[in-house]
Order: structure tokens, then sequence, then C-alpha cells
């Protein structure tokens, strides 16, 4: 069994779309957007949660050093998709889902057919956001409340909007905060911190792409989405009253965005 646990409804075959949630979540978070597309969707829990093993387990099994990263993260998505027999894929990711999309394509860009970048960006921390993540990874491994960071966190990732007028929503995402456990939030949090610049990356691909943000995303910012999509060719496609968790906020335009990546996608494949 793969350390990342790979969640599909048959097993993948053709060119499967596969996505990586956001932090604190697991594939949960994409749902809604599931709803909205057919059987070729996989989804991915991170090290350490959802299904998926703790990050150690998951660093020693590919011999690599136990320091996080998102290298780490890419590598153990490509060997679970190995295992599943999913080759060529068009990955798409949402924040750290995102940082770790870049990661993959960095490391294997020869099995992408598209790349979708949802609510993130290419460029590394500033020196008060990798604080502030060493923090939170610092208190998680102290056993601190999770609650402490997680619930102002949330609200400051969703819409205003999915706060007033969405609270089943809202009430599952914080849920799923709640569940988040401290080894894998000190682990993603120390990953993101130490994540490079990837813009260089993104502008040697040649293949259909996606960037979406939320219009009121107040993490990822439209200066950083237009800079993802002036290296990758394409423009950004902004959902309206969504933030930084628009997959999960309003799942339908995003599920729409990504049906029309793979179909690009898929016709590439074919035409080349």
């Amino acid at each position: 069994m793969s350390d990342i646990a790979l969640h599909f409804d048959a097993r993948p075959e053709g060119l499967p779309l596969v996505l990586l949630p956001a932090f604190p979540l697991d594939g949960r978070m994409f749902r809604g957007v599931r709803r909205y597309l057919d059987g070729w969707v996989i989804t991915a829990d991170p090290p350490g949660f959802g299904d998926s093993a703790p990050p150690r387990a998951v660093s020693a099994h590919l011999g690599e050093p136990a320091g996080p990263s998102l290298e780490t993260y890419a590598r153990a998505v490509a060997r679970a998709l190995d295992e599943v027999g999913a080759g060529k894929i068009v990955l798409a990711g949402v924040s750290i889902g995102g940082y770790a999309t870049m990661a993959f394509a960095e490391l294997f860009p020869e099995r992408l057919a598209g790349i979708g970048l949802l609510d993130t960006k290419a460029e590394s921390d500033d020196i008060e956001m990798r604080e502030y993540r060493l923090r939170m990874a610092d208190a998680m491994s102290a056993n601190e409340p999770t609650v402490r960071f997680l619930a102002p966190l949330l609200d400051h990732v969703v819409s205003p909007f999915t706060k007033r007028e969405r609270e089943d929503t809202f009430e599952r995402l914080a849920e799923c905060f709640e569940q988040a456990p401290a080894e894998g939030i000190a682990w993603a949090q120390r990953a993101m911190a130490a994540r490079p610049d990837r813009l260089e990356v993104l502008r040697r691909l040649r293949i259909p792409a996606l960037v979406l943000r939320g219009e009121d995303d107040t993490v990822s910012s439209p200066e950083q989405a237009a800079a993802m999509a002036e290296a990758l060719g394409t423009s950004v496609v902004e959902v309206p009253r969504a933030g930084h968790m628009a997959a999960a906020e309003d799942p339908e335009p995003v599920a729409r965005a990504l049906a029309d990546l793979w179909e690009r996608a898929r016709a590439a494949a074919a035409g080349a």
C-alpha cells in the first residue's frame, strides 16, 4: 500500500486529473468539485493527513532525509501514482497543493500533460511568513492546542460571503480544521517555509495550464496569480465571492475550470 492515500472511483485509465488539497486539509476538500466531474479524478491526502502515512514514514520509505520538504511530497505522489498505473497526468493543487504541484513539475515535467495552480503562488515566503510558519510548527511539536493557530486561520482563508451565506460549508471546513493532526501541521509548515521560488520552473513548461484564485483570497494576491499566469502563458480565472478555499467554497466554477484544463490537456496529448 502506498504512503500517499489516493482516492478515486475506478482504477485510473487514460489521462487522470490529480488534485492536491490546501493546508490543513486532506482529499475531502474536493468532494464538492468531484460532484461536477467524471470518474477520471484522483484526490490525494498529503503526508500526515487523512489516510496517508506519517511524514517520517514517507521520507524513510523513499530513502530521503527526514526533514520536511515539498520535494518529498511530490516524489511520494509520483510513487503512489505509479502503483495504480497512472503515468501521464493533469496535476492541480490548492495552496500547499499548488506548491507540491510545482515541485512535481520541476522533478517530473515529462509526466505532466497539464497543470492547475489554484489559490497559490510560485514565490518563496518572505521572512515574516517563514517565521510565522516555524512558530506554528514549533507549537505543534510542543503539543500546543491546534485551535490556537487554526481557528484564526480559517477566518482568514475564506470569503466573508462564505462565512455569512454558506454556513454549512464554513462549518464543514471548521470541522476539518479541528481534525487536522499536529504532526502533519508541523511537517507541512516547515516544508512550506523551506520551499524555493519556482517561477522559472513554470516558464519552462509548455503544456495547457490553469491559474485560478478566489476573488476574496487574501493569502495569494492577484499579482502573484498574474505572475504565474504570465509564466505559463495563460490568464487568471477568478471565482467571485470566494477566498483562498475557493475549491471548497464554490466548487462548481472551480470544477468547470478544471474540466476545461483537462479537455485542453487531452486534446494537446492527442495531437502530440
